[in-house]
């Protein structure tokens, strides 16, 4: 499958191919089959980029999956965080031009804000690019009750941000909800207290690898008060 963001990159590079390749034919010039077939290697890339596979995983109460493939770059404490309410633990995941570009919602639960910020176009892997560079920010309260963050941020080739999420959104972990177009920077803002299932250095696959666990004792305080 297909992102549907993607149809009019590939419609323009093959009709550029097809009049390329006619226009080398019938003036018989090398120079316009060379360009021809630059056309066509750009619409078999553009098709790969904007592939869509789909993934599946066995969702439970509290489960954080990744909302990107690609790699990670850091998992790191940033202190307290307003939104989330405590310390935080921030998940950076790189994605190069070769991975899958679609973003996944992390958990289930509501949105309650989406916050497009402007900015810079920093190389996507440095650190800088987390506060710098263009951006959404999502905000969502979780199935369990936790509050927890996931950015979209533009790189250096990645000059557009889709998201579809909205305020108020009842969404579900897996849900595709947007992607960045070539090359970019994925983050997840999660509670501290968050048992966290991968490390710097790993490679995970968005809706397919487990980032963690919400703490179980927060899902417990939650339920008893909901009882009270």
């Amino acid at each position: 499958m297909i992102a549907k963001e993607g149809y009019i990159f590939i419609l323009l590079t093959f009709i550029l191919t097809v009049v390329f390749y006619a226009a080398s034919l019938t003036l018989n010039s090398t120079v316009l089959y060379i360009i021809s077939a630059v056309f066509a290697f750009l619409t078999f890339f553009i098709m790969y980029f904007f592939r869509d596979p789909n993934r599946t995983f066995e969702n439970k109460d509290g489960l954080l999956i990744s909302p990107a493939d690609g790699k990670v770059l850091a998992v790191e404490n940033i202190g307290h965080h307003d939104f989330i309410g405590s310390d935080t633990t921030k998940i950076s995941i790189f994605l190069s031009v070769f991975d899958v570009h679609i973003n996944r919602v992390p958990a289930d639960g509501i949105v309650n804000y989406v916050k497009y910020n402007p900015g810079k176009f920093h190389v996507a892997s440095v650190d800088k690019a987390s506060e710098l560079n263009e951006q959404t920010e999502i905000g969502m309260t979780a199935k369990t009750g936790q509050k927890i963050i996931f950015k979209q941020i533009a790189g250096l080739i990645a000059r557009r941000i889709v998201c579809h999420l909205k305020d108020g959104e009842t969404v579900t972990a897996g849900n595709r909800f947007g992607l960045i177009r070539f090359g970019s920077r994925t983050e997840l803002l999660v509670p501290s207290n968050t048992s966290i299932a991968i490390k710097a250095g790993d490679k995970v696959v968005g809706s397919e690898t487990i980032i963690g666990q919400l703490s179980s004792k927060d899902i417990k305080t939650q339920s008893e008060e909901k009882i009270i």
